[in-house]
């Protein structure tokens, strides 16, 4: 499907509050954003000249392996003489690895790639992140990129309802949020811990700051009877191995289930929550002119395909999408300040709902 239905332009301008909505200072020069190299073939240059890449690049990412896999696979096809190393863990790992690296002096990584955004503003106002403009920012909606340049979302992610279709015939499946509020799924609920898992934490952010659901609605999933995984793969794959009916998950992680036979399947409720989730180039970084790289192979035609044939869902308007987006109901409306300023005490009370803390 090679046009963004009407549906998810709209998920776009809800996401343009990524843009002008962050805090931060800027205190790096604008020379970062001037300094990209062309891409092209590993031997092309800025001038024509030959150039040879070599060394290594790392990258510290929560996206599922298999398609850090499929990122590495096409990235070393392409410049052969880089080898790609990468950290993968769950967001909280990651981020909790970064900020102790940061303490200590200098972070290892080159590049950085986790699912909440709002911990981008947090990377930025830290000094963890520096500024570069990508060329390849050319191919994608403005509102993708952070207006002072520290980062840019490189993936689509829509948080919605999976079930199983062993134990749930999909006419009985919950088609909105309220719907996992039936006492029928009463004990059959399954998320994964917004603590560990930056994409459910930002869906846990966009529902918390919802006039229309709020911490009320939280209450109300746990006393229903929703019980928290640790990450986003058991979370999947129990709901997969029928150990729950129902759970809020990921469209990209169920369609890899799918894929390889799991009895699972996904829909996209009534106020999807989508989150573009950002790279970001780490200041002063071991491989910088490697992360570049590696950053705009990310955001390249070639490498938004990758992760298409991979189940995600591509930031550029030229790449042919997997996924049918038409079936998308509505985008839930999301003020990204407001989920950026209240991530931590919003966090903070889930945990005291679900007996956390």
């Amino acid at each position: 499907m090679k046009k963004l239905s009407c549906l998810f332009l709209a998920m776009i301008m809800v996401l343009s509050l990524l843009v002008g909505c962050s805090g931060g200072n800027n205190n790096s020069s604008n020379n970062d954003q001037n300094d990209a190299s062309t891409p092209g073939d590993s031997t092309t240059g800025n001038n024509n000249t030959e150039q040879t890449y070599s060394g290594k690049v790392m990258l510290y990412s929560s996206m599922q392996e298999d398609q850090l896999m499929a990122i590495k696979e096409g990235f070393e096809k392409k410049y052969p003489g880089v080898t790609m190393e990468y950290y993968f863990a769950g967001t909280s790992k990651v981020v909790t690895k970064i900020s102790t690296e940061a303490q200590a002096g200098h972070v290892d990584a080159d590049v950085i790639w986790v699912g909440d955004a709002a911990d981008y503003v947090s990377f930025k106002e830290e000094g963890i992140l520096q500024q570069y403009s990508s060329p390849e920012a050319a191919g994608l909606d403005p509102n993708y990129i952070d207006a002072e340049g520290y980062y840019t979302a490189a993936r689509l992610v829509g948080v919605g309802i999976a079930y199983n279709t062993v134990t749930v015939k999909p006419e009985d499946a919950p088609k909105t949020w309220n719907d996992l509020l039936d006492p029928k799924w009463k004990d059959q609920i399954v998320m994964s811990d917004p603590g560990t898992a930056g994409t459910t934490k930002y869906w846990m952010n966009a529902m918390m700051c919802s006039d229309k659901y709020g911490a009320d609605y939280m209450q109300k999933l746990k006393d229903n009877g929703c019980l928290l995984e640790s990450g986003t793969t058991a979370t999947h794959n129990q709901l997969a191995a029928q150990a729950y009916q129902v759970g809020v998950c990921l469209d990209y992680v169920t369609a890899n289930l799918v894929a390889e036979g799991s009895p699972i399947a996904f829909l996209y409720p009534e106020d999807t929550v989508s989150i573009a989730s950002p790279i970001g180039l780490v200041k002063d970084c071991n491989n910088e002119e490697n992360g570049k790289l590696l950053y705009d192979f990310i955001l390249s035609k070639e490498g938004q395909e990758i992760l298409v044939a991979n189940n995600l869902v591509s930031v550029r308007s030229d790449v042919e999408q997997s996924v049918d987006l038409s079936a998308i109901p509505s985008i839930l409306e999301c003020d990204f300040a407001k989920l950026a300023s209240d991530s931590g005490s919003n966090l903070e009370n889930f945990n005291k709902i679900f007996g956390l803390s």
